[in-house]
């Protein structure tokens, strides 16, 4: 790559090669009702980006040399509920207005905080198996982590004196985490009773549409999509004349929170008509962790901490989540992992 000016600065470093043009964060919902707790963050990067700041366990990212340091890197531009968005509450209605609206996007990046796959252990196969496993699924999602469970048990009691070839050592337990589950520290297993909605119809409702779509990489399950080459860096040509247009990765606000060494208890109240002050401390001092990296305007500061559930904020951490771990990500080695591209990455 040539110098493109006399002080020998080039014409696009790797970081902005992988930078994308927007960054979408979906703090997502399984519930049948799910336009209501849903939301929506759109962030778009400043014109004047600071040097982004040291995150704990990672190297801090890195900006060209002569940037000027007033602004955060990444502004607020939108945050709204699924619901709204959509123009309905329903489930089916909410799941398609958003695979459509991602499809829509360009030079996007999208974190949605939902698990994208199941561990290898279940023995379901590829990610694209998996996803018709889910989508033959005749019952609810309940019904769905269930089989899981009863999968789970039968596959332990199986090689309960042995080992699975295919994947090594089988599991101890019922509920299974994948490895990037302990890597981060998701809250949850993937089809714990709490979070097996959102599984299940993230899969089968937003996932699988997306996962047919040509100018779309759902990482790192599609990184052949990526023109994966050993001379460039992974991503390279996705923002531009390349294939494609958008990249969709899991994310998770309670990792990010813990990342960050941001409070990750005790900030969500969706029970409740009004946020308690405990709460409300804890979701302060969050939006003050968060000053350095995404300008926020009053309005949008007030729906975080008004929000009782903490679905906006949430939104906002995921979408700043996964551009962290997408910068930040080793991608030929996520790729070439023996489970990510077949049980899921969190980029957080």
């Amino acid at each position: 790559m040539k110098p493109d000016n006399e002080n020998g600065n080039t014409e696009s470093s790797a970081e902005e090669r992988l930078r994308p043009q927007s960054v979408f964060g979906v703090d997502f919902s399984g519930a049948a009702q799910s336009g209501k707790n849903a939301w929506l963050a759109e962030l778009e990067f400043s014109d004047r980006p600071s040097p982004a700041k040291h995150v704990p366990g990672q190297e801090p990212l890195r900006w060209g040399r002569n940037q000027p340091q007033q602004l955060p890197p990444l502004t607020l531009v939108n945050l709204q509920s699924l619901g709204t968005l959509a123009e309905s509450d329903e489930r089916e209605q909410v799941c398609a207005w958003l695979s459509g609206r991602i499809v829509e996007s360009e030079k996007a990046l999208w974190g949605m905080d939902f698990p994208f796959g199941l561990p290898v252990e279940l023995g379901l196969g590829n990610w694209r198996d998996q996803l018709r496993h889910v989508a033959a699924h005749e019952g609810d999602a309940k019904s769905y982590g269930r089989s899981l469970v009863e999968l789970a048990e039968s596959r332990l009691a199986a090689g309960s004196s042995g080992t699975d070839e295919s994947i090594g050592k089988v599991s101890p337990t019922k509920h299974i985490r994948r490895q990037t589950d302990r890597e981060t520290q998701t809250p949850f297993d993937c089809y714990h009773y709490r979070i097996i909605y959102q599984t299940f119809h993230g899969m089968r409702d937003v996932l699988q549409p997306l996962a047919a779509n040509p100018s779309t990489a759902v990482m790192p399950f599609q990184c052949a999509k990526m023109r994966l080459d050993t001379r460039r860096p992974l991503g390279e040509t996705a923002w531009a004349d390349g294939p494609i247009s958008r990249v969709v990765v899991e994310a998770c606000p309670s990792s990010t929170l813990k990342r960050m060494g941001w409070p990750h208890q005790q900030y969500k109240q969706p029970d409740a008509k009004e946020v308690d002050s405990a709460r409300l401390k804890n979701r302060q001092n969050i939006l003050l962790g968060l000053k350095e990296w995404v300008r926020i305007s009053l309005q949008h500061r007030a729906v975080m901490l008004q929000n009782p559930g903490g679905d906006a904020l949430d939104a906002v951490l995921a979408g700043l989540g996964a551009w962290l771990g997408w910068q930040r990500a080793d991608h030929k080695a996520i790729c070439g992992h023996k489970r990510y591209p077949s049980e899921g990455f969190v980029y957080c």
